[in-house]
């Protein structure tokens, strides 16, 4: 297991974070986010992660992203400071976590995709009740977010100070895998875009699936 340090400086730890998001993302494989909560505390170690970047008429248009089209209400925190938390609805059913990227006003960010539950394993089931082991806690975006009780609520926070906080590994991830993003239709899913990253062997990175052909307006995440 990565060991994770002692939490930095916020400031420092957001000067990190506003940079590129695709050469953030796998520097936070190997973190951990905590959830401080009046039901106790939830802390998942990161080993899956995509990057996400811009509208299309940026330096760095991703037609993947939720603000390929531009800003709106729901995707603003991406456009903020580094640090804080994009946390969006999907499907109907389902919660998904970002941590924000770049520096405010170009919009960027790097979904949390699966990790391990290294604290409040108890309070994570009984937040995942279908869960059937330890392992598939946090395997997979929606899951991760349910573990640690993330909602559209939490949109917007910062992920560096209370509740919440995110501790680096001391030393980054030696072995990393990237390729297409999960679940993304378009040119956002191909190839051209090997955005998604992940640590190699660990048991609860989720399962790669294409996107299902949806009507072009869903066709972003």
């Amino acid at each position: 297991m990565t060991v994770s340090r002692s939490p930095a400086d916020p400031e420092e730890l957001r000067g990190l974070l506003s940079g590129d998001a695709r050469r953030i993302a796998p520097r936070l494989l190997g973190s951990v986010l905590s959830h401080n909560s009046h039901e106790g505390t939830v802390a998942v170690r990161i080993t899956e992660v995509e990057a996400y970047m811009g509208p299309g008429d940026s330096l760095h248009p991703d037609p993947g992203s939720h603000t390929f089209r531009g800003p709106t209400a729901r995707n603003a925190p991406m456009f903020g400071a580094a640090g804080h938390l994009y946390v969006y609805f999907t499907y109907g059913m389902h919660y998904c976590a970002n941590i924000v990227c770049g520096p405010p006003g170009m919009a960027s960010a790097v979904l949390l995709r699966a990790g391990e539950v290294v604290e409040g394993e108890h309070l994570a089931a009984v937040r995942r009740p279908t869960s059937k082991s330890a392992l598939d806690l946090a395997s997979g975006p929606a899951r991760l977010a349910t573990a640690l009780a993330l909602t559209t609520a939490d949109s917007g926070r910062d992920a560096l100070s209370e509740p919440f906080g995110l501790r680096l590994p001391e030393i980054p991830a030696a072995d990393v895998s990237s390729g297409p993003r999960v679940g993304v239709s378009g040119d956002g899913g191909s190839a051209g875009y090997p955005w998604r990253f992940w640590l190699p062997g660990d048991p609860t990175v989720s399962r790669y699936k294409a996107a299902k052909s949806r009507p072009a307006k869903f066709q972003s995440r």
